[in-house]
């Protein structure tokens, strides 16, 4: 017997932080979560599985657009015909989806009670499937403890959609212990609401399958879903099933040895073209660079992380044609003098690296920078609002760290066209 564990599929999730990027894949990242779902169908029809389980975030909020409903349905008929059932429990997203609401779904789609825990029993295969889903969004009563206890002679899968406990990055939905879902002796739990995989063995195999298609840059790497084989033993084995069409990636390059802003540019595409070369897939990559290292290129690249993606995306054009997308290229160098050589200079150059170590102690100084930079903000088209960090600061008044920050690579791009 086999079965597919997915979960957190937000279908049609809406693209976030992308409208500054004109050169944005906007087609293909706003039909990802569709087409990720579209090969896990397909991939379920070509394993012949038995059921489906969705545990939860099948949909990404209120209601966006009715041909979402539609296309999922028009899914769920591809599985019909081959006579697979899927069972839904609906997840915090689900529960503020007008979706969950007035759709009428296919009949081979099972969903779990809101109001009290549900069991599904597939006797030909000997399995019950044990869930509830979410009424409300902001559930946050441990659910899983009304869950009935397993049924003898029977595999018990309990579907649950909980941020468990030690997820801090997540919303503290559902909330519940490792221990206690093992305590309730069910051969296996589905869960959903954490969008990475984890698996955890002993009295029950504990599975989070990750969401089916990573969405931002948080969501880097392979996503997908797991399918289970099982007899009557109990699980036998658990795969990953990789569903993804985009792969987010978080590249990290060190400039330690760059001089120069070509030669930076130099490094990346040599680390570009190694990703490529390494990849064993032929998705197309959505990749942040991050520059680190201590180096004496800190001054040339001081404010010109626009420009400077410019130039790698030029690059990544010509090197992976319809394979890579710069989404940005952040800067996290450091200055290869720690000041003392500036000093020395007793220059005009000195004075100003004083005046700026003063400023970061000075009330009134910062004050008066807020109140200059603020005008400059609020008139800075839609474009800059997203995409320059700096603003955040400088409209919650936290001009300290935004000097302590910018200091050096001003004073080491002076330096170095002085």
């Amino acid at each position: 017997m086999k079965f597919i564990h997915a979960a957190d599929i937000h279908l049609d999730s809406p693209l976030t932080g992308l409208t500054a990027y004109a050169d944005a894949p906007t087609e293909m990242l706003r039909t990802a979560t569709r087409d990720a779902f579209t090969n896990l169908v397909t991939e379920a029809l070509d394993q012949q599985i038995d059921f489906m389980v969705i545990a939860g975030d099948l949909f990404d909020g209120t209601w966006k657009d009715h041909n979402t409903g539609i296309y999922f349905c028009k899914e769920m008929g591809r599985l019909k015909k081959a006579g697979i059932p899927v069972y839904v429990l609906f997840g915090n997203h689900d529960a503020e989806s007008e979706m969950t609401k007035k759709l009428q779904l296919p009949d081979n789609v099972f969903t779990f009670d809101t109001k009290k825990p549900s069991t599904f029993c597939l006797e030909h295969l000997k399995v019950v499937l044990h869930g509830r889903s979410f009424k409300e969004r902001e559930t946050t009563e441990n659910l899983a403890s009304g869950y009935p206890v397993p049924v003898p002679g029977m595999l018990n899968i309990g579907v649950l959609h909980t941020a468990l406990e030690g997820n801090s990055a997540h919303a503290n939905y559902a909330p519940c212990s490792l221990d206690e879902l093992h305590a309730k002796a069910y051969q296996y739990w589905a869960l959903g609401h954490v969008h990475e995989y984890q698996i955890w063995e002993g009295a029950s195999t504990v599975v989070f399958p990750g969401n089916l298609q990573g969405r931002h840059i948080r969501e880097t790497g392979p996503h997908g879903a797991v399918i289970v084989t099982a007899d009557e033993q109990g699980v036998q084995d658990i795969s990953r099933l990789f569903v993804d069409v985009l792969r987010w990636v978080s590249l990290e390059v060190d400039v330690t040895e760059s001089h120069t802003l070509e030669d930076v540019v130099f490094a990346i595409g040599k680390c570009l073209d190694e990703l490529l070369n390494s990849s064993v897939h032929n998705l197309p990559l959505a990749v942040r660079v991050t520059l680190i290292g201590q180096t004496d290129a800190h001054g040339d690249l001081f404010g010109l992380e626009l420009q400077l993606r410019a130039e790698v995306l030029a690059l990544a054009v010509t090197m992976g044609e319809e394979r890579l997308w710069i989404e940005k290229v952040k800067v996290a160098t450091s200055a290869l003098d720690n000041g003392d050589e500036v000093r020395a200079r007793a220059d005009a150059l000195s004075d100003l690296q004083e005046l700026l170590c003063t400023a970061e102690s000075d009330p009134d100084f910062l004050k008066n920078l807020q109140i200059e930079l603020l005008g400059l903000v609020n008139k800075a088209p839609l474009e800059l609002q997203t995409s320059v960090p700096y603003f955040k600061a400088i409209r919650t008044g936290d001009l300290k760290s935004l000097v302590h920050e910018v200091s050096p690579g001003l004073v080491s791009h002076l330096a170095k066209v002085n």
